[in-house]
């Protein structure tokens, strides 16, 4: 398999409870959740694991995830890709958006939210994940080294990682 693609598959971290004062998009990170995901992008860096793209929701608690990474990986923010489309997506939009990345691309991180998050791992990898936990990131290789390959069952799944283990 060492012809296939890196996806990581990352929940956004953990956000403020629902409040009148903002909309579930607006929903910011709490402190518990800053803190997670800044630990995850510190213990990628530390394996290596550096993905050579990030496509985000828009959402703010998935914007400001995508950004504590980034910015543990020394990635410049500007390079974060903000798909409208994650936000409320299911399993056919994200295939959708996994199979549209370019191939120049060796490695990608998807940030968005769940049920479908869950599902797609599930999906591409025949597993079954109860549930992706916020902030977790599940790694994933693909059988082909093409992205538009990436259907039903064509991918490992490599190892789930949770920000309190």
């Amino acid at each position: 398999m060492p012809d296939g693609k890196t996806l990581y598959v990352m929940r956004h971290a953990e956000a403020a409870w629902p409040s009148s004062r903002h909309r579930d998009f607006d929903r910011p990170l709490d402190l518990q959740g800053e803190r997670d995901a800044s630990a995850m992008g510190k213990r990628l860096r530390a394996h290596g694991s550096i993905p050579d793209l990030m496509i985000s929701s828009p959402a703010r608690r998935a914007e400001q995830t995508a950004k504590l990474i980034a910015k543990e990986l020394k990635i410049e923010f500007h390079t974060i890709v903000f798909e409208a489309s994650i936000y409320e997506a299911g399993v056919s939009n994200l295939l959708d958006i996994i199979q549209a990345l370019d191939d120049r691309y060796q490695s990608a991180m998807l940030i968005g939210h769940n049920p479908s998050l869950t599902w797609v791992i599930n999906q591409l990898t025949g597993e079954h994940i109860a549930n992706a936990p916020t902030c977790s990131i599940a790694t994933l290789r693909t059988f082909s080294p093409r992205w538009v390959d990436t259907v039903f069952e064509t991918s490992e799944l490599l190892k789930i990682s949770l920000p309190h283990k």
